[in-house]
């Protein structure tokens, strides 16, 4: 018997570790499932409250959803937004769930990929909100350009959209930590490259070019003494009909 006893002692333990575990699974079901349906509900509520907002119209204008369905992306920015939120709270049941079961590691994995979800929705609220700032400062340019009959009004326009993009992405690649600062820094490096080369171009290399460019940017009257001279060339007229 005490035989006896002495091997059954293990199969004791086991079960008795099964009996305290089966409670804690069962409760990590229930939270998953409970997460799951919460989810769905997460999912529809903000796809809704953004297309009650115009959200979808803005990130039209953006040209963000043009983008995405270039990519060969199904659904709009704002069905990202609904799958994000999906996932999050997906991501915070099981987060649960595992924590309960004492599964410490899967539980850290998870923690730093659900802190990670809200960075990406900020990243891509910068995109939106920059893209179309961007194509305001491009329609303005090119308004203003064409008002002051400024030739190349939609080159300049469109220089002044992308330089403001770059800065958008940018800033939306930080809220998601990628690069850091080897991103900015080559950023700053390319960026002052350029700089640097439309100086030389103007100053040096492209002297001829640069005087053509200014000369069809802004054309100057021409001030010779035979023109002032010559009775036959007329003055502009400044006489303002109502």
């Amino acid at each position: 018997m005490d035989n006896l006893g002495i091997h059954l002692a293990p199969v004791g333990a086991i079960l008795y570790q099964i009996g305290a575990f089966l409670p804690r699974l069962l409760i990590a079901i229930v939270v998953i499932v409970a997460g799951w349906l919460l989810a769905k509900v997460a999912r529809f509520a903000l796809t809704k409250a953004l297309r009650a907002i115009n959200f979808p119209v803005l990130t039209e204008r953006s040209g963000l959803d043009n983008f995405l369905r270039q990519g060969g992306m199904q659904g709009d920015t704002t069905t990202i937004f609904g799958v994000l939120a999906y996932w999050l709270v997906i991501l915070a049941a099981l987060l649960i769930a595992f924590n309960g079961l004492g599964l410490t590691y899967i539980t850290d994995l998870l923690g730093r990929v659900v802190w990670f979800v809200p960075n990406v929705f900020v990243a891509l609220l910068v995109l939106a909100f920059g893209s179309y700032f961007a194509r305001f400062i491009r329609d303005t340019v090119h308004t203003y350009c064409r008002n002051v009959k400024l030739q190349d009004a939609a080159l300049l326009g469109r220089l002044a959209q992308y330089a403001i993009l770059a800065f958008v992405v940018l800033i939306a690649l930080d809220q998601i930590k990628v690069g850091g600062d080897i991103v900015r820094e080559s950023f700053l490096i390319i960026l002052g490259g350029l700089v640097f080369g439309v100086a030389l171009a103007f100053g040096l290399g492209g002297k001829d070019w640069a005087q053509e460019r200014i000369e069809h940017w802004w054309p100057r009257r021409s001030k010779d003494p035979k023109d002032l001279l010559d009775p036959s060339a007329k003055p502009p007229s400044n006489d303002k009909r109502i």
